[in-house]
């Protein structure tokens, strides 16, 4: 999620853009409280909006996630799935875990959806689909090996999408704190390896937290 809402763009414009943003209901509105409650990193809800119109634009059939967390892109992501295609999520935590196959089953995809529990670093070696669509979400620090080691997955076509790519606009502006210092020079670096990959047709988008969109082209 972002750091705050004028983060990245100014306030009129954000304030504006949220307003368009239809409400959500039903299983999803839940999630969005249960996050917010309990401080679940999710993506924002235009970042999510973005992934489902992207998967229904490709009519993709086979989609890779890192970072599934309660599983709030997953249910996007499915919904816009036909009934035949799988969503393989990566997710290291037991409780999130448990926490998804609730959500996942009473939104009606869970059978849409295969979770495999562990580090994205150790479990995207074992993978042998071959994806339409890759969605990165998961350890910052990580994300250039996350591309790294998944983009041989990604058909020729397919599209690859990263979350919080601008840190609360750190990645161009002032680290705030400390702690901040590690992910935010990781995000830098993956931003020009993203922007600047051989195999990549690829840009950044501002807004939500800056999502990096590529295409891959060979």
């Amino acid at each position: 999620m972002k750091a705050r809402l004028d983060a990245i763009i100014r306030r009129e414009q954000a304030e504006y853009l949220e307003r368009l943003l239809p409400p959500n209901s039903g299983i999803v509105a839940e999630m969005e409280a249960d996050a917010e409650k309990n401080g679940v990193p999710i993506a924002d809800r235009e970042v999510a909006l973005f992934l489902e119109i992207t998967a229904r634009a490709m009519n993709a059939r086979r989609i890779l996630e890192i970072g599934m967390a309660i599983g709030y892109a997953v249910v996007h992501l499915a919904q816009a799935m036909p009934d035949n295609g799988l969503i393989v999520t990566i997710e290291p935590k037991d409780e999130m875990i448990r926490r998804a196959e609730d959500y996942l089953t009473r939104a009606g995809v869970r059978e849409r959806v295969r979770i495999e529990r562990g580090k994205a670093l150790e479990v995207i070696p074992r993978l042998e689909e071959t994806f339409d669509l890759i969605y990165l979400d998961a350890l910052k620090e990580e994300y250039s090996e996350y591309l790294n080691q998944s983009l041989p997955l990604l058909r020729v076509g397919g599209v690859v999408i990263a979350d919080n790519v601008l840190w609360g606009g750190q990645v161009a502006g002032e680290i705030r704190s400390p702690d901040q210092q590690e992910s935010t020079e990781a995000l830098r670096e993956f931003n020009r390896h993203f922007i600047n990959h051989p195999q990549l047709r690829a840009q950044i988008l501002s807004f939500g937290d800056g999502i990096a969109f590529g295409v891959k082209i060979r």
